[in-house]
């Protein structure tokens, strides 16, 4: 056996540390080490040159030598995958090999009327209507839901217009005048709305207390479906700008779950990536591959991210199932932050098979595992009202019910064939893509004939909440666009009316703030003009007596009390059915359980007013054409400075001033009724940074408040998804896809094979190339990034190019591992 010198061993440093980040397998690496040895190679790039020849192998014969040596990499890194490396593939790249085949099949946008004359006109006998739009399908349930929403029509309209009416006689002048008439209208739709949750909770106890033989249940029908081996399922996450470790924790431990249920062979899970940032894209694909190998499912566990984000999350799922829908007859839609209990995605598998005519059934998930005040608080509101909630809404719907966009199973040929969205012509916020389309999805999902359900019976479905406030605020800043848009989608053509009632309550949950807000300014400036101007006693010319304004106190404060019942009552009542059913040693106990709804109680009262002035600002700059950017969501928690929590709520302080200081100037008397919205205004930088305190949330657990059963005695899926956070390394950047041998090539596999490019875009890309051979990532914007990053010759190029030089740039040096670094220098 030969001795190597000091002049061979340099080079082979170099080769010996490029295996080591490529391969854990020993054997592979000996063999490639000593294949490359046996050259004597004198200098790093015939060193480098020798060990792509080496990767090649036995695939000399192909006629693209780099991608010989591309997948001989890969063989190496993640021999698993490579097996999936169809044997026709020719120079086709791996890029399907993190998918299954195709399975084509059309998805062509729903035909929705928008226009409120044509709707007007189907009910006008004799007026032609010039599109002809798809028919509802009566639902088997028709008559019981009509039945059911016009008892809850009647508690609604009859107790908001006695409230109104009792008003009336509160006003000074009884409505006398046109400010009072609008000031009455705004009431009744205030009143009317909180009555529609007061009546929501009230069901929802009666079904939990009662039961409810309509609910969906896995129990077998006549036309129950018993080709069990046909169902397969498809588990899909679309994902974008995600916390990468925590979403493929969570999708480890759904597989695990699945696992220990005997019937993971009946599911594949699919990460549907928007991803566009450099170092996010870098994560996804890394830790994917982990994952895959961890758990041997590069054949179940499949990823993609789309060089278009085209309609972004429907559109996602859309191209979804015009590529691989074929395959599956369900499909469980998931967010980044979403968590399943294995036996809870079966159970929703066999409420599908039991239940044919069934297109999509919503679980109510459960949020968990934050650890801020408000995210805490928040956690225990759904935990005990929450389910409530669902059952109420189950009630008044069954299958005419919500579709959240997550937590729920699919049916996939009614969806392709009835639910892909149209686009909202015209300007401004309003038209465009539809924004909130899970809603929307269900209306079509119904229109077509196929129940829509909520299961509010089933557990072990789970999802996480913003942390803070102003993390909150953000994503109803989203939410906010998407739901007012279902404005224009009020007057669809044979919706089914109650879709027609969710879309209309969509938009009050927006617009009900500002209905608020313009209400309080409103009886706010009444107030004021009483006060300063002179009463006119004689309103009627040739009156022979006085009309004296009128206020009644006792009045004010009888209907300000019963509208506390009405917003509170529904929390009690949840907070004491958990006692009467003995659940209530899961929260820590009768005390804690009451401490907890009180304190949740006066937290939302609190921030109630901070709400409402953002939502009124929202619905505003909506309605005025403001545009609002999608952006990932922050789901870590973190405190909230100081600095941001004052910038933030500024506005709103000033406004809380100079509305206090007017009323307390010119009518005193009334500016006590609104010290409980000007006091949250005023103190909402505080409000917002205690809520967002990790530490206070820590101590509020210490003490059993805000506990809820799924942190006293954890699901084994939460318990792996924090295991598994805790377990996992630092996330790569960008540089690791030009360094990382491994990643290189899993990033360059799955680009495929280069396009075809202009000689000016191959210069220019050229260019780029070679500023970041020099600067590293940092000197190249994020934009530049992209354009090299979606170029797989130049991704090879640049990483064989970096590992012959003869010292390691500065920028390289640093990214490295140290125990690499020092392998690698010459």
């Amino acid at each position: 056996m030969s001795v190597e010198t000091a002049e061979q061993r340099a080079p082979m440093r170099r080769v010996e540390a490029y295996l080591a980040a490529l391969t854990d397998h020993t054997s592979r690496r000996i063999a490639l080490r000593d294949t490359v040895a046996a050259k004597n190679p004198d200098t790093p790039d015939a060193a480098m040159a020798a060990l792509h020849d080496a990767l090649a192998g036995d695939h000399h014969g192909m006629d693209d030598p780099a991608e010989a040596e591309l997948i001989g990499r890969i063989e190496a890194a993640y021999p698993d995958l490579a097996a999936r490396r169809a044997a026709d593939t020719g120079n086709a790249g791996l890029r399907g090999g993190s998918m299954p085949g195709m399975a084509r099949r059309s998805m062509s946008p729903a035909a929705m009327d928008r226009r409120p004359w044509r709707f007007i006109s189907r009910l006008l006998p004799g007026l032609d209507r010039r599109l002809r739009l798809p028919r509802a399908v009566p639902s088997r349930l028709r008559g019981v839901v009509r039945w059911r929403q016009l008892v809850l029509f009647f508690l609604v309209a009859l107790p908001a217009a006695g409230a109104t009416f009792y008003m009336l006689t509160v006003l000074p002048h009884q409505g006398g005048t046109p400010l009072e008439v609008v000031i009455l209208g705004l009431a009744g739709l205030l009143f009317a709305w909180i009555l529609v949750g007061f009546w929501t909770a009230m069901a929802g106890f009666f079904v939990l207390w009662q039961g409810d033989k309509y609910r969906i249940s896995d129990a077998p029908g006549a036309a129950c479906d018993q080709d069990m081996s046909a169902a397969r399922t498809a588990i899909v996450m679309p994902i974008y700008e995600e916390d990468v470790t925590r979403t493929f924790a969570g999708l480890q431990a759904i597989i695990e779950s699945l696992a220990a249920t005997g019937r993971l062979d009946e599911f594949d899970i699919f990460v549907l990536s928007d991803s566009v940032k450099p170092d996010t894209i870098a994560a996804e694909q890394k830790v994917w591959a982990q994952t895959c190998d961890r758990l041997g499912a590069f054949d179940r566990l499949f990823y993609r991210r789309r060089r278009a984000r085209v309609k972004r999350k429907s559109g996602n799922l859309a191209d979804f199932c015009r590529r691989w829908g074929g395959h599956y007859r369900y499909m469980i839609v998931l967010d980044a932050d979403s968590i399943m209990i294995g036996s809870t995605l079966t159970a929703m598998v066999d409420r599908m098979q039991a239940n044919p005519s069934v297109g999509l059934i919503q679980t109510p998930p459960t949020a968990v595992n934050r650890v801020s005040v408000l995210a805490r608080v928040q956690q225990f509101a759904t935990r005990v009202y929450g389910r409530m909630f669902a059952a109420g809404l189950h009630y008044w719907h069954l299958d005419n019910a919500h579709y959240w966009g997550h937590n729920a199973i699919i049916r996939i040929a009614p969806f392709m064939d009835h639910c892909a969205l149209p686009r909202l012509p015209g300007r401004g916020a309003l038209s465009g893509e539809i924004l909130s389309h899970d809603f929307v999805e269900a209306a079509l999902m119904r229109r077509a004939g196929w129940g829509v359900y909520v299961a509010y019976d089933l557990p072990g479905s789970y999802e996480e909440v913003p942390p803070s406030l102003i993390d909150e605020l953000g994503r109803d800043r989203r939410w906010c666009q998407g739901n007012i848009q279902h404005l224009r989608l009020l007057f669809s053509d044979n919706l089914a009316p109650a879709h027609r009632a969710l879309f209309a309550n969509g938009v009050m949950a927006y617009t009900s703030a500002a209905i608020w807000f313009v209400f309080l300014v409103l009886s706010s400036f009444e107030a004021v003009m009483e006060a300063v101007t002179t009463p006119d006693y004689f309103p009627s010319p040739g009156a022979l007596f006085p009309a004296w304004p009128v206020w009644q106190p006792i009045w004010a404060l009888t209907l300000f009390y019963a509208t506390l019942v009405v917003l509170f009552l529904p929390k009690i009542v949840g907070m004491g059915m958990i006692i009467a059913r003995g659940e209530h040693k899961a929260f820590g106990g009768v005390g804690n359980l009451i401490g907890s709804t009180l304190i949740e109680i006066i937290l939302t009262s609190l921030l109630a007013p901070i709400r409402m002035l953002a939502h009124t600002v929202f619905v505003a700059t909506t309605l005025i054409g403001r545009q609002v950017k999608w952006n990932n969501q922050q789901r870590e928690d973190a405190t909230v400075p100081w600095w941001a929590a004052t910038r933030f709520h500024l506005p709103g302080m000033v406004l809380a001033v100079a509305w206090g200081a007017v009323l307390y100037i010119y009518t005193p008397g009334f500016f006590p009724w609104l010290l409980p919205i000007l006091i949250p205004l005023l103190i909402a930088p505080v409000v917002t940074v205690l809520t967002s305190s990790v530490y206070l949330g820590q101590a509020m657990s210490r003490h059993g408040l805000q506990r809820i059963p799924e942190e006293n005695a954890p699901p084994a899926e939460l318990r792996r998804v924090v295991e598994l956070g805790d377990e996992a390394g630092p996330e790569p950047s960008m540089a690791a896809l030009v360094i990382d041998p491994r990643l290189n090539a899993l990033h360059v596999a799955l680009l495929g094979q280069p396009r075809r490019l202009s000689d000016e875009l191959a210069s220019y890309r050229h260019e780029l190339g070679e500023r970041l051979l020099a600067e590293g990532p940092a000197g190249l914007d994020t934009g530049e990034q992209a354009a090299l990053l979606a170029d797989p010759g130049q991704m090879r190029a640049l990483h064989s190019a970096l590992w012959c030089l003869p010292t390691w740039p500065d920028w390289a040096a640093a990214a490295l591992c140290p125990d690499t670094r020092a392998s690698a220098s010459v």
